[in-house]
């Protein structure tokens, strides 16, 4: 669909030449019987140079390309309706030059809503890479933790201050869904001041997708889910929310490892294999539960969340099971991973996950929203 998108808008603006070429006599074209004068021969030819400067920057994903679009099918628009009954059948790929441009407005300005989002919870972050992760640290903490963090790696590393954690996805939004949406996923997360922020881009079919972000931070967690960076489908705040984005906070702790050390976690051993970790965070309270194998690795995080934001919302066992392990700067952490609702008649695996990459504490400057 791309490559045809392209082809489009090359053509059409080539097309515009012809308006060129008659203004200054250079070749007859008789698809327009109307006199065009040199100046107007110049607007067509500058009008056609603007489709082909909108091709170039939509392919390379410019984040400015849809004000060129728009400018250029304005322009364009106002010399067909002039010269209407030569070139009204420029109308149709003008419309569809402009949907397009619309809808990479709806991502510029989501992305911007993420950014200014992320760049404020990272610039909360104090970042201390003369800090290292010592045995010291693990004191206190149950056994099965202690073997998980030195599994992981951490032992002697830079204290994570905060992560990005690049992620493929595939999605299911109802139980009964067959077909798994395709989507790419970017999430920060902050340790010393709880908090994480993550961007979803996923694609229904080749012509709609939906943009999302997640939120947790203040406390207070947030659902946003736009049609094309457009139209609202969700926009979700309030306590259930805010228990459930904070658990959700706490199982990611094994991307970022020195959050089990957080003042914020308590910990309770179960036995050998298995621990139960309590966030407490301004208003907000969230626990689960960690099991790891006998080599240390985590391989599981259980919790009680709420299904949904609603009054009637109830509590339902969300799982994460883990697949595959695999090291970003040199910090062992899982790498595939499935999430499940256990309801009362089903279970309804809707996510399947796997890391892309892993950057250990960024600045606010490197930060970014999840490009289509």
């Amino acid at each position: 669909m791309r490559i045809a998108f392209l082809i489009l808008i090359i053509l059409h603006g080539l097309i515009h030449f012809l308006g060129f070429l008659k203004g200054f006599g250079i070749a007859e074209v008789k698809e327009l019987s109307l006199s065009i004068s040199r100046p107007v021969g110049l607007v067509w030819l500058a009008t056609g140079l603007l489709f082909l400067v909108y091709g170039i920057s939509w392919w390379t994903g410019y984040k400015f390309s849809w004000v060129i679009g728009i400018i250029a099918v304005v322009i364009s628009q106002i010399l067909i309706i002039i010269y209407w009954e030569e070139a009204k059948a420029a109308t149709l790929p003008n419309l569809i030059v402009l949907i397009v441009a619309i809808v990479s407005f709806g991502s510029y300005n989501f992305n911007r809503l993420v950014q200014a989002d992320t760049n404020r919870i990272l610039n909360r972050t104090q970042l201390t890479p003369e800090k290292a992760v010592s045995e010291e640290d693990l004191q206190g903490l149950p056994q099965p933790v202690q073997e998980w963090l030195r599994r992981s790696g951490i032992i002697g590393k830079p204290f994570i201050s905060n992560g990005s954690v690049l992620q493929k996805l595939e999605m299911k939004m109802k139980p009964e869904q067959e077909k798994w949406l395709q989507a790419n996923a970017l999430q920060y997360s902050t340790v010393d001041v709880p908090a994480f922020i993550w961007s979803v881009d996923a694609r229904m079919n080749s012509f709609i997708g939906f943009l999302g972000r997640d939120k947790f931070e203040g406390g207070k967690g947030e659902m946003l889910i736009k049609l094309e960076g457009l139209v609202n489908v969700v926009d979700e705040k309030g306590e259930k929310l805010d228990e459930g984005s904070l658990q959700r906070y706490l199982g990611e702790m094994v991307w970022l490892p020195t959050l089990a050390l957080s003042p914020y976690v308590s910990w309770e051993a179960v036995d050998d294999t298995t621990a139960v970790a309590t966030l407490i965070y301004k208003d907000s309270r969230g626990s689960g539960t960690f099991s790891f194998n006998s080599d240390g690795d985590f391989i599981r995080f259980s919790a009680l969340r709420y299904k949904g934001n609603e009054s009637t919302a109830q509590r339902y066992p969300w799982v994460l099971n883990v697949q595959e392990h695999k090291s970003f700067e040199g910090i062992r952490v899982p790498s595939k991973m499935s999430a499940t609702w256990k309801l009362e008649h089903q279970d309804w695996t809707w996510l399947k996950l796997e890391i892309v990459d892993i950057n250990y504490n960024v600045g606010g400057s490197k930060a970014e929203a999840v490009k289509r």
